[in-house]
């Protein structure tokens, strides 16, 4: 019988290599990326049954990967695994239908275990977390507070690759739209999230987990 294929989204080197040795224990792993696009570009050509990603990535975080991967693989589960305890995050993951949400400094039995429920079709919410999510969801969620969430799909995109440090011209070439296009997103979502400079939309990337410093 076939062990269940992952493959592995994770851009610090040392981590993921940590993660090969023990996930290897368990599970067939077929892939290692460093970023977003090469996570869908994996994805697609070696059809993995689950998928393994951390949330802050160059070029496409994992967040956006997860949404998209859900779109197009509909059979892969996707688990994140992440240092941000924040529980935005893990609604917006469940939201976009992630199958687990585990931190990294869990124990390496949570992390198989969340790779089990999700090959078995259940989710998994590290302990750590689940009660403030039950807690959280009882309230009005307007009032919880994710303003990420307020962006679409595109302004998001361009939000992290803007804070990476690219130009309207780069962001553009890379999504296939006009620089004077960028510009417009890039206003647009800077007043729904209540930006009112450069400085401040790297700042806003940085404190929602979109980049790192």
């Amino acid at each position: 019988m076939s062990r269940p294929r992952v493959l592995l989204a994770d851009d610090h080197r040392i981590v993921a290599e940590g993660l090969e040795r023990l996930l290897a224990e368990d599970f067939d792993l077929v892939g290692v990326v460093a970023d977003g696009h090469a996570l869908l570009e994996a994805a697609a050509k070696l059809q993995p049954d689950v998928v393994v990603t951390d949330i802050t990535m160059p070029g496409l975080n994992g967040i956006e990967a997860l949404g998209r991967l859900r779109k197009e693989h509909p059979k892969t589960r996707v688990v994140i695994l992440t240092m941000h305890r924040d529980l935005a995050y893990a609604r917006r993951a469940l939201a976009l239908g992630a199958s687990g949400y585990v931190l990294k400094h869990a124990a390496h039995e949570e992390l198989v275990l969340a790779i089990r429920s999700a090959l078995a079709g259940r989710t998994f919410l590290t302990p750590e977390l689940a009660g403030d999510l039950l807690e959280a969801a009882g309230r009005d969620p307007s009032r919880a507070g994710d303003p990420v969430a307020s962006l679409s799909q595109r302004q998001r995109e361009i939000l992290q690759l803007l804070a990476e440090g690219k130009t309207a011209k780069e962001v553009g070439a890379l999504l296939g739209i006009s620089a004077r296009t960028v510009e417009t997103h890039k206003y647009e979502l800077m007043r729904v999230a209540g930006i009112k400079t450069s400085a401040e939309l790297v700042h806003f990337a940085i404190k929602h987990g979109i980049v790192e410093i």
